[in-house]
C-alpha cells in the first residue's frame, strides 16, 4: 500500500512538473507572439544580386523627409559602402555621375510596387555619390523613393552616413517607420533629426500632418 501511494504521488509530482513545463512553453510563445516583429524589422534573405537604382538629379529635395507633407518611403535600409568609381563629369549634361555600390546590411521599409519592387538584393548601385564625403568601408542609411513605378534616389542627402547600425538615426528612422510615417507620433525626435540639419524638413511634415488631423477632425 505504502508503494502505491509513493507511486501515485509521483505520478502526480510528475504530472505537475509536465503541466509546469507546458505552461512556461505557452507563456514563452505567448509572450513571443506579443512581442511579434515591428514594421521595421525585416528578415531578409538576400540574393546576390545587384540593384541598380536611378538617380533624380533635378528633384529640389533630397533626404529621409521630402514633399510638404512628407513622401512615402519606397525602400529603407543600411548598409557598408563596397565601392566608389570616380566621378564622371561627362556623363550627363547636368550633373555629375559618380556611381557607388553599397553592400545591404538590413533593411527597414519596402513598398509593394509590384514587379518593380525590392527583391531581396544584396547590393545597391547608383550613380550620385558626387561631393559626398563617403569612402569605401563608411557605413550608410539610405532613403528611397518611387517615381514613375519605379525606385529613385532623389539626391546625396538620401544617403546619410552613420558610425553604425545602432546609429541613433537608425532607430528614430524604425520608429518613423513603425508609426506608419506619421511624424506626430514621433515629436519627441524632433531634436534629434534637428541635431543632423533635418529639423526644418521634419517640423515641416509634423505641421502638415496635424493641419490635415485638425481638419479632417471638424
Amino acid at each position: 500500500m505504502k508503494m502505491i501511494r509513493i507511486s501515485f504521488a509521483m505520478n502526480i509530482k510528475n504530472h505537475l512538473i509536465y503541466k509546469l513545463v507546458f505552461a512556461l512553453a505557452i507563456l514563452a510563445l505567448g509572450t513571443s507572439c506579443d512581442s511579434k516583429r515591428a514594421k521595421s524589422d525585416i528578415d531578409i534573405t538576400f540574393v546576390q544580386d545587384t540593384l541598380d537604382v536611378g538617380y533624380t538629379y533635378w528633384w529640389e529635395e533630397s533626404g529621409p523627409f521630402i514633399g510638404y507633407c512628407g513622401k512615402e518611403y519606397a525602400l529603407v535600409f543600411s548598409g557598408t559602402v563596397v565601392n566608389l568609381d570616380k566621378a564622371n563629369h561627362d556623363a550627363a549634361p547636368l550633373y555629375i555621375s559618380q556611381k557607388g555600390t553599397i553592400a545591404v546590411d538590413e533593411v527597414y521599409k519596402i513598398k509593394d510596387m509590384g514587379n518593380n519592387s525590392y527583391a531581396n538584393q544584396k547590393y545597391f548601385s547608383t550613380d550620385c555619390f558626387s561631393n559626398m564625403d563617403i569612402n569605401v568601408g563608411n557605413k550608410v542609411l539610405v532613403f528611397c523613393y518611387d517615381y514613375e513605378g519605379g525606385l529613385t534616389i532623389p539626391g546625396n542627402s538620401s544617403i546619410i552616413k552613420i558610425k553604425s547600425l545602432d546609429h541613433p538615426l537608425v532607430g528614430a528612422t524604425k520608429r518613423f517607420i513603425d508609426a506608419d510615417e506619421n511624424p506626430v507620433e514621433i515629436k519627441e525626435d524632433s531634436t534629434l533629426w534637428s541635431a543632423y540639419g533635418y529639423r526644418k524638413q521634419f517640423n515641416q511634415i509634423i505641421r502638415c500632418r496635424e493641419n490635415t488631423e485638425r481638419i479632417t477632425s471638424k
